[in-house]
């Protein structure tokens, strides 16, 4: 009961918008929540109900009953959100499901997944992909448009033996989502007249506010890789574990792949160790070229983020066109997903692989020798060395801004005013453009151009708070604009003559808001790339602590332990064995602790119905002999 309870108060807090701490859930939600247990056993559940429920939403306030049958049919057929029991069981059905996978997901897939994100990802590229110079880009995203029910449950059932389950995601995957709209709703809104004025908008008390625009925003620039999310039926937030769940598959298929492809040189000046290590050099510090060749080591490395994936491929092309021809097979074999070598392009690292919107390439490192002729003029300059380099993709933040409609044009980008914030103080408005420009900076942190490509993003914001305010004060220009408000916007553009004075005793004493300038004006003021080195063979922290509770489950782990223990002097074997003989002895002491107890209190027991027999007799003869006496009498 207490996971129902702990998947209730997350759906409230999702509905509501505040957490719901245990004490303060009233006990007729607690007595519904358990009928909602008991039906989903009884598999007396269906997924969507609209009429029936188990338990409603707090907010849920609509009478069913009183309903005319006008609504009754909008509401049948038109799509509506989620049920609120559903969301329940689909919570938790994650939180029974994801504890089991996680220890057992690939390495190689980024997504989906708690502890692992985009960052992680293009850190471990700049990691374990030096060197490497085929690259294989493959896009499975057209595998979660669509839910294919048997592979999903087979999948399922080589972990999951639990027929209830099984049978409660299959049903969820089976039936049928109601996705139409009322025939007149179309009516509806062309009848449907634009207000030259509209209300502001009030939340009620339990409605959760918005996301605020800075955050939309920095949504809107997710790249193409991370746009896709799984929805599968009824399956809600299930559908992204249940995708990996299919995938893993093919993670741990193309492990085996990278395994049997690596070829080690005891020439080369890295991986030339039997496990696939660096020896001699760092990856990620210069290899000397060529890098390819029959002296040189044969590597592949692999990565997946969503239905994006992305080989490294150290040796020949020929290699890297077998390894192509084997997913394709496999994908069609496994996934049913016909690929063909157009969508399966193999590119050289000097063209740049984009990826996760940074650009994967290659720097060549020059020796500070040159050869020069007389005056001074060089004649040649000879590579020596490459630098594995992840940077910033332009072409593809300014598409991003361009989607967002805040600039136009490609060649020569220009900033288009941000009405959205036209309503909004100028306080307000510069700090959400604040907040937006710090995800960024956060979101460029492990590109080798963060400066630049930061200090271009605070340009076009820039420029597009100045056309704002030049439109709404109507100054003209953005050169008027920052005249007044200065280059970082922080002056206040109400001012006027004669109210100056007025104004900034309002602002020194605290009644007016003060306006904090745009950051990052500057490229000076831009931090620098985030150049540390990701650690060796990294886990998140509850995957480490889930493959502890996995392995303190094996018996023959707990051996190796004991083993290990015994080699290392910090137990010696009779310890051990005195150790084993004295638990032994003190579960029997404590199983003779207990019997003595329970046939303590059973004698006990006996002793108070005999005395109370007795106590019950003696009272009865003396009933009877005052009885007796009186009758005498």
């Amino acid at each position: 009961m207490e996971l129902w309870v702990l998947a209730y108060q997350k759906v409230c807090a999702d509905e509501t918008g505040s957490y719901l701490p245990k004490n303060m859930i009233d006990k007729s939600a607690i007595e519904r929540l358990s009928v909602l247990r008991d039906a989903v056993l009884d598999s007396r559940f269906r997924w969507g109900a609209r009429l029936e429920f188990f338990i409603r939403s707090p907010k849920d306030k609509v009478d069913i009953q009183s309903l005319s049958k006008r609504k009754l049919k909008i509401l049948m057929t038109s799509s509506q959100p989620p049920p609120f029991q559903d969301r329940i069981i689909q919570e938790v059905l994650f939180m029974i499901l994801e504890p089991i996978y996680e220890a057992r997901f690939s390495q190689k897939s980024f997504t989906f997944r708690p502890g692992r994100n985009a960052h992680t990802a293009l850190r471990v590229i700049r990691r374990s992909f030096a060197g490497y110079l085929w690259y294989i880009k493959a896009d499975l995203s057209t595998f979660l448009d669509g839910v294919k029910v048997g592979m999903v449950i087979n999948a399922l059932l080589r972990d999951v033996r639990d027929k209830k389950v099984i049978d409660l995601i299959k049903s969820a995957l089976v039936t049928p989502v109601i996705t139409g709209r009322p025939e007149n709703e179309e009516e509806l809104k062309k009848k449907k007249k634009k207000r030259k004025y509209q209300k502001k908008k009030v939340l009620p008390d339990d409605e959760p506010k918005p996301d605020p625009y800075w955050l939309q925003a920095f949504f809107g620039f997710a790249p193409e890789e991370a746009e896709k999310v799984p929805s599968w039926g009824h399956c809600g937030i299930l559908s992204p574990l249940l995708a990996n769940i299919c995938l893993n598959e093919l993670d741990h298929w193309m492990e085996d792949r990278v395994n049997e492809f690596y070829r080690p040189s005891k020439t080369d000046v890295i991986w030339n160790e039997p496990n696939g290590e660096e020896d001699k050099g760092n990856t990620s510090w210069p290899e000397f070229v060529p890098t390819s060749g029959p002296d040189k080591t044969r590597k592949m490395d692999y990565i997946r983020y969503g239905g994006h994936i992305l080989i490294g491929v150290r040796g020949p092309r020929a290699d890297a066109s077998t390894i192509r021809k084997q997913l394709i097979e496999f994908c069609e074999q496994k996934y049913l997903i016909k690929l063909d070598n157009e969508s399966l392009p193999i590119e050289h690292i000097t063209k740049g692989i984009l990826f996760l919107d940074h650009v994967i390439c290659r720097r060549v490192v020059y020796p500070t020798l040159r050869y020069t002729a007389t005056g001074g003029k060089i004649i040649s300059e000879k590579g020596v060395g490459t630098l594995l380099s992840v940077t910033a993709s332009l072409k593809q933040c300014i598409r991003q801004f361009r989607k967002l409609e805040f600039l136009k044009g490609d060649r020569d980008p220009d900033p288009q005013p941000c009405f959205r914030m036209f309503h909004a103080t100028q306080a307000h408005t510069n700090a959400q453009m604040n907040k937006f420009l710090s995800t960024m900076v956060e979101w460029y942190r492990y590109a080798d151009n963060r400066k630049k490509i930061v200090n271009f993003c605070s340009y076009i914001i820039r420029g597009s708070l100045a056309k704002l305010y030049a439109a709404k004060y109507k100054l003209r220009s953005r050169a008027k604009v920052y005249k007044i408000a200065s280059r970082n916007l922080s002056r206040p553009l109400k001012e006027r003559k004669g109210q100056s004075p007025e104004y900034h005793n309002l602002l020194r004493m605290g009644l007016v808001d003060s306006i904090d300038g745009l950051h990052y004006t500057r490229m000076s003021l831009v931090p620098d790339p985030d150049y540390n080195p990701f650690p060796k063979g990294w886990r998140p922290e509850h995957e480490q602590v889930l493959l502890e509770y996995i392995k303190l489950e094996d018996p023959k782990a707990l051996e190796e332990q004991r083993k290990s223990f015994t080699e290392l002097g910090l137990i010696s074997p009779q310890d051990y064995i005195s150790m084993l003989v004295w638990n032994y002895k003190r579960n029997v002491m404590f199983t003779d602790q207990v019997h003595a107890i329970e046939s303590h209190a059973q004698e006990r027991e006996n002793e108070v119905l005999v005395e109370s027999n007795d106590k019950n007799s003696i009272d009865d003869e003396e009933r009877n002999g005052g009885v007796m006496h009186a009758a005498q009498m």
